[in-house]
């Protein structure tokens, strides 16, 4: 999986079952593509952006041992703590 912002590629579980169309990703509303996969090219996040949202389509916590996609759960908790206005 790759990140669109950064370009960096991350080694991450797969869930192929059902995916985003990038046709349909409605870019007029704030939506952008974040992730995509590398091997084929697959919707593998969105941001949107202005308002606090982000999916992913791929499971960042797919095993234990490398941590490279904690970065996801900090922004999460961040975007929380920002609309909340309090620390964790």
């Amino acid at each position: 999986m790759q990140e669109v912002a950064t370009g960096r590629v991350y080694i991450t579980s797969q869930n192929h079952g059902y995916q985003v169309d990038a046709e349909s990703v409605p870019l007029s509303l704030g939506w952008r593509i974040s992730h995509h996969n590398v091997s084929d090219g697959s919707v593998e996040g969105l941001v949107h952006t202005e308002k606090p949202a982000f999916s992913v389509q791929y499971h960042p916590e797919g095993s234990p041992g490398p941590d490279e996609n904690a970065y996801l759960f900090e922004k999460f908790v961040g975007s929380m703590q920002h609309r909340t206005g309090r620390e964790a």
